[in-house]
């Protein structure tokens, strides 16, 4: 897989034909399985202080997923059925305003896509493709009569502990492949890249063309096994003063369950950071957008794991 996409991401004849790509504005969502959708819920709702404002049922009646709305364009999709064993991470999201243009666009940069655009059934409309690392990344394009822009405005409770998510993190076995599908074809551009240890990379970031968001690559030269992929397929929320989130988790009811220490770090980026898990074991972390000085941190200069 990693070299057909290599291939297609080279071609110059193919990227001389692909007509204008459209806009990439944000993260969209992280979709997770969940082994016990009550105690997820309890999570991101009691503790992480979210709204839940629609779900999705099988013909049998039974949950098929639900939403966890983080604003009007971000959201935490939860998938009941977690098999033992299996990873955590369903999909990542990215939002356009051009679906059927993005479409078009991938398809003429060789990259598999359906023959059409359908409208799911929250009446958005979205598609799916591969990346090269067998992710499953859904490109979404928020319609007027969608669930999500019928629910804006709504759901968005002072007790959220952030109000946006700032990137969503997901393993790469092979840099240069990644960097050729996000960075050539999306057109995803790198903001940082950092080292747990100095002598060999550890993450790559690579910014939405059109916004904010970013993908943090998680680099790996031997991949996890997929139920030790929770801490590094993540999600990253920005709060503006870590220590009063902090304060805010600490006050609340679902504290007295949660087994784990809360503790305040500072990272490699040198933001000061919290990490939290859900009951799988799916990491959540709480950062603030800016360095402790307010300089920039320095890019790794080391070598990909491979």
């Amino acid at each position: 897989m990693r070299a057909l996409w290599v291939g297609l991401a080279c071609c110059g004849m193919l990227a001389a034909q692909a007509p204008p790509r459209p806009r990439i504005l944000g993260v969209a969502h992280i979709a997770l399985f969940v082994s016990d959708i009550e105690k997820s819920r309890a999570f991101y709702k009691d503790f992480l202080g979210f709204e839940e404002p629609f779900h999705l049922e099988k013909p049998d009646g039974s949950l098929s997923l639900t939403f966890i709305k983080v604003n009007d364009h971000q959201y935490i999709e939860l998938f009941p059925g977690l098999a033992p064993g299996a990873d955590r991470l369903n999909h990542i999201s990215f939002y356009t305003d051009d679906a059927e243009g993005m479409r078009r666009y991938l398809a003429a940069r060789g990259v598999p896509v359906p023959e059409r655009v359908p409208k799911g059934r929250i009446r958005n409309s979205n598609f799916k493709v591969k990346d090269p690392d067998g992710h499953t990344v859904e490109i979404v394009q928020y319609e007027p009569d969608g669930w999500s822009m019928r629910e804006k405005g709504k759901f968005l409770g002072s007790r959220r502990v952030s109000e946006h998510m700032m990137h969503v993190g997901v393993i790469v076995g092979d840099l240069a492949a990644a960097m050729k599908f996000y960075g050539d074809v999306l057109g995803f551009h790198e903001i940082w890249r950092g080292s747990s240890n100095g002598q060999t990379l550890s993450w790559v970031n690579m910014q939405v063309p059109d916004g904010k968001d970013y993908l943090e690559f998680m680099l790996y030269r031997e991949m996890p096994a997929p139920d030790r992929r929770g801490s590094q397929h993540h999600l990253c929320l920005e709060t503006p003063d870590i220590a009063q989130s902090l304060a805010a988790l600490e006050s609340r009811a679902y504290r007295k369950t949660y087994t784990r220490p809360l503790e305040i770090r500072t990272g490699i980026n040198r933001r000061r950071q919290l990490n939290v898990f859900d009951p799988d074991g799916t990491r959540t972390e709480l950062m603030e957008p800016f360095t402790v000085d307010g300089k920039p941190a320095a890019s790794s200069t080391a070598p990909p794991p491979r």
